[in-house]
């Protein structure tokens, strides 16, 4: 089954179960990927996170739901995951612009959200360079922070900790201590066993970690190296969104399950010179 075909299935799984609660899990299962990839993926390919699109989808059918009959707001809401009148009504506001109170009266309307379905759609109008290397385990020391679940979170969390890693002199300290042929400041979203995400800011190091940095071996894996420059963190960001949504849909290969790896070459945010690596393999 191609990728776009995977992510159709997810968004049909996410239509099956908009009365439970989706499971993330089960979304990159079926996607063939890890749940921090698939949420990444599907932001970037629907311009709306996932939590997002699942609200919307939600509060579409809990209108029509309330539309269409005498059913109890708070049947509705429990219907639809919300065990608390306060938070339905919260977020059925939030997208509709009105109280769910109100939506049977007359001459007002409510918006409608319908299911996703992605398409390939071949753009080719600017060119991409990239390389795929395949490359062995490697270490790295820095600092690190967990990742919430639900990605759109992680967004405020990143960009803090490279200001706070640039003012207190973290980068600096890690600049000095890299001593392997991988050269650059990294940002890494790494993953362990248990499917928790922690983000990196950190250098390529054999060096002792010494209780104030943190140890990571980043795996051997292939990986698709594609190069960047420009102001940060928007430069990068962009450059993501392209290779999500032009290049790996008809690249021939798809998400492995590793982390993703920012290399900085030259960190000024104003003119950063940088790498974005991802772990693919080769589709069957």
């Amino acid at each position: 089954m191609e990728w776009i075909e995977r992510l159709n299935e997810a968004i049909n799984y996410i239509e099956e179960h908009l009365a439970d609660e989706i499971d993330y899990e089960e979304l990159a299962k079926i996607a063939g990927c890890s749940t921090y990839h698939f949420q990444r993926m599907f932001a970037y390919m629907a311009n709306v996170s996932l939590s997002e699109y699942i609200r919307r989808r939600k509060m579409s059918l809990a209108a029509v739901d309330l539309q269409g009959g005498d059913a109890k707001i708070i049947d509705v809401a429990l219907k639809y995951g919300y065990s608390s009148p306060t938070a339905f009504n919260r977020a059925f506001q939030t997208i509709h612009g009105i109280a769910p109170s109100l939506v049977r009266s007359q001459g007002v309307s409510v918006k409608s959200f319908p299911p996703m379905t992605f398409k390939i759609t071949v753009k080719g109008v600017e060119e991409m360079n990239y390389r795929i290397e395949k490359k062995e385990a490697f270490r790295i020391v820095g600092v690190s922070r967990p990742l919430y679940k639900e990605i759109e979170k992680n967004f405020a969390i990143v960009p803090k900790m490279w200001q706070d890693a640039a003012v207190d002199g973290t980068i600096p300290k890690l600049a000095g201590m890299m001593d392997t042929p991988v050269k650059g400041v990294l940002g890494v979203s790494a993953c362990n066993s248990d499917e928790e995400w922690k983000y990196f800011i950190a250098v390529a190091s054999s060096m002792t970690a010494d209780g104030v940095f943190e140890a990571y071996t980043v795996p051997s894996f292939t990986w698709a190296i594609f190069p960047g420059e420009g102001i940060c963190p928007q430069a990068i960001q962009q450059l993501e969104q392209r290779i999500v949504t032009e290049w790996l849909p008809t690249s021939g290969y798809e998400y492995d399950n590793g982390p993703d790896v920012e290399l900085y070459i030259s960190p000024d945010p104003q003119n950063a010179k940088f790498e974005v690596w991802i772990p693919v393999v080769k589709k069957q």
